[in-house]
């Protein structure tokens, strides 16, 4: 699924990255925790949390995610911004909840990491 698509889905807006929304998203963890981030992700993967901080930006970078969904209604900074940009990250942000998000995703044939998704 395209970022894209996941935007539309997700009645989104991109903070960032808008040249790069044709990239394609593999799979999807949604927390707030980035320990279950860390242990569940896998590379080409798009993030949705609610937390909203610079550590947010350095473990997808770490776990070599293309993107990262704020929901509901969170924005980044100004300083996340710079660092997502720096780092080729993509953060996008929607009204919408992380459960009717993660919902929405999945209904539309999105999938974690398999067993213990996040």
């Amino acid at each position: 699924m395209t970022l894209y698509e996941i935007i539309e889905l997700l009645e989104a807006e991109a903070c960032t990255g808008v040249e790069g929304l044709g990239i394609n998203i593999e799979s999807a963890c949604g927390s707030d925790l980035m320990s279950d981030v860390m242990a569940f992700s896998k590379e080409n993967a798009l993030m949705l949390t609610g937390l909203v901080n610079m550590q947010v930006i350095r473990t997808a970078e770490m776990m070599d995610m293309k993107a990262i969904a704020f929901v509901r209604g969170k924005k980044p900074t100004e300083d996340m911004i710079r660092l997502a940009k720096e780092k080729d990250i993509i953060l996008i942000s929607t009204k919408l909840p992380m459960f009717a998000s993660c919902g929405i995703l999945y209904e539309k044939g999105m999938r974690g990491r398999g067993a213990g998704e996040c």
